[in-house]
């Protein structure tokens, strides 16, 4: 409850007008946070708002938040050029409404620099009583005026529109209702930036999240620093192996364990204590321990991309680690080998708490040094009954895992014989890749339930022509049309490459749902834990 008494007590409402707005924004008095979408307002909407400020209706509310903090901030708004804050003044951030101030800033404020297609090269119709786009820099017609002039009355009134006698009334009520519009004005006090990062969530009507990485690039911001510019170079860094889209939540944590921290939240928070040219130097390191970590995952454990990996954070101690070891022996590749498949399988990084991530900060160090022979992981792998009872769902870490153990077989289309894209079936651009061997539909109608019918150990990969052929038809049938057209031996190659033994294979020919379920889960189950070498 005093949490909430607090709170209250930060914000500050009142009403100001809209043309001081516009001025405060000008002058650097308000900052639009670097954290902030661009402009995306279309012409159309630039129109309708101005028009609802004419006719005097609502346009919502305004949300600042006053902070000693220096954040990064535009230095431009609607392509327009601002001022520099005042040194030891609180800071205005504009939290909501940018679109709406940028419009108005944009129209009020721009100057003609041989652009006539400006989105704010915007004119006042006193004849239609309506705004337009204008198509010329030069002098409008005699019933037109440049909307800009509303911020400076003696222009305006110089316009010959405004001194005819069938438009005066027309003029003098336009810039009375822009002069005198007023607009609700609230203003968050005494808040850290993580709860007004929340505050920002809940009232952005994009619904767009602050990630820590959007709050740390506002907090280190400098005019010769910039967070974001380095993680776009850290990421373009990982492009060749496609691990470009690595979060940068992730490469936070990369970058706060490069600097001596740890991974979560206040490790990462603790990156604000350094310096541009420390920054520079820790990114420098932990990219070149990402790229390191990017070629182990494509080259000895064949994941075409980042998008393949059960979890994110796999990466994040990975990267950890190459950037403390130079030239890991074949024994610590074995044991990185081993890790993954274990933490893959096992659900280590579901619920990677912080405990756990001190624990395995430490067991890095002592792995970089050789005083540890194994990463820490969970303590057992899945077994034969979690793999009949798992569900295939597209980008589950477990289905995911299951999709790397069947990639490794290199599995071939059953009716064609042609070998699958796996990369295509690991990018998990869709789900179409991956089918069931015992038909969904053929299944439902012998009456199992959706759980029985997508566990992992009914999916294997085919193309989805083969799928489209094979329908509801009962394996027996199928496979019978497969036998007869390459031979039952060639069928059950076939079918070894994607992971079903023989005695799953003839489950299927007799329509042994059970026993196929059975039989198949115990050789992924007996393949997981070999990779994991938990034998």
């Amino acid at each position: 409850m005093a949490g909430s008494v607090a709170s209250v007590r930060a914000l500050h409402t009142g009403t100001e007008s809209l043309i001081d707005l516009a001025r405060r924004i000008k002058s650097g008095d308000i900052l639009l946070p670097k954290f902030q979408r661009e402009f995306v307002w279309n012409r159309k909407q630039v129109l309708e708002l101005l028009d609802s400020v004419a006719r005097d209706y609502p346009i919502g509310s305004v949300l600042l938040w006053q902070s000693r903090e220096e954040l990064a901030s535009d230095r431009a708004i609607a392509n327009l050029e601002v001022a520099d804050p005042r040194e030891d003044y609180p800071r205005n951030y504009l939290l909501d409404g940018q679109q709406r101030l940028s419009t108005i800033c944009g129209a009020l404020y721009w100057t003609p620099e041989g652009n006539p297609d400006s989105y704010w090269n915007i004119v006042y119709d006193l004849a239609t009583e309506e705004f337009a786009h204008a198509s010329t820099i030069e002098n409008p017609p005699v019933h037109q005026i440049p909307a800009r002039l509303l911020s400076d009355g003696a222009a305006f009134f110089r316009c010959p529109g405004a001194n005819l006698d069938e438009y005066r009334d027309r003029a003098d009520a336009l810039y009375r209702r822009f002069q005198d519009y007023k607009i609700a004005v609230a203003t968050i006090k005494d808040m850290d930036i993580d709860e007004v990062a929340r505050v920002f969530e809940r009232i952005n009507s994009t619904a767009t999240t602050l990630t820590i990485a959007d709050l740390i690039r506002a907090a280190t911001w400098t005019r010769d620093f910039d967070l974001a510019d380095l993680l776009d170079n850290a990421s373009l860094s990982l492009a060749p192996k496609r691990f470009d889209t690595v979060e940068p939540p992730t490469l936070l944590r990369i970058i706060a364990a490069a600097a001596g921290h740890g991974y979560d939240r206040e490790d990462i928070d603790k990156l604000r204590r350094h310096s541009a040219a420390e920054l520079r130097e820790i990114i420098t390191k932990a990219s070149e321990g990402a790229r390191r970590a990017a070629d182990f995952l494509a080259t000895d454990l064949t994941l075409p991309s980042a998008v393949a990996l059960p979890y994110q954070n796999q990466f994040t101690v990975l990267a950890d680690l190459f950037h403390r070891i130079d030239k890991p022996t074949p024994s610590q590749i074995d044991a990185l080998k081993r890790w993954f498949w274990r933490t893959s399988f096992t659900g280590y990084f579901s619920g990677w708490s912080g405990r756990q991530m001190i624990v395995i900060r430490d067991a890095i160090r002592a792995f970089a040094a050789g005083a540890m022979a194994d990463l820490p992981s969970a303590t057992s792998m899945p077994t034969v009954d979690v793999w009949k009872r798992t569900r295939f769902r597209q980008g589950a870490a477990f289905s995911k895992a299951h999709a790397l153990l069947l990639a490794r077989e290199r599995p071939v289309d059953l009716r064609s014989g042609r070998p699958i894209d796996v990369g295509k079936a690991l990018s998990w651009s869709n789900d179409k890749e991956y089918h069931h061997f015992f038909p969904q539909a053929y299944l439902k109608k012998q009456g199992y339930s959706d759980a029985a019918i997508n566990s992992v150990a009914n999916i294997i990969m085919l193309t989805s022509i083969t799928n489209i052929h094979i329908s509801d038809q009962r394996p027996s049938e199928y496979l019978q049309d497969l036998i007869d057209m390459h031979g039952e031996d060639t069928v059950r190659v076939h079918c070894t490459a994607s992971l079903v033994p023989s005695a799953a294979f003839d489950a299927a020919l007799a329509n042994d749902y059970d026993t196929f379920l059975s039989e198949r889960a115990s050789l992924l189950c007996d393949s997981a834990r070999k990779l994991a070498a938990d034998l």
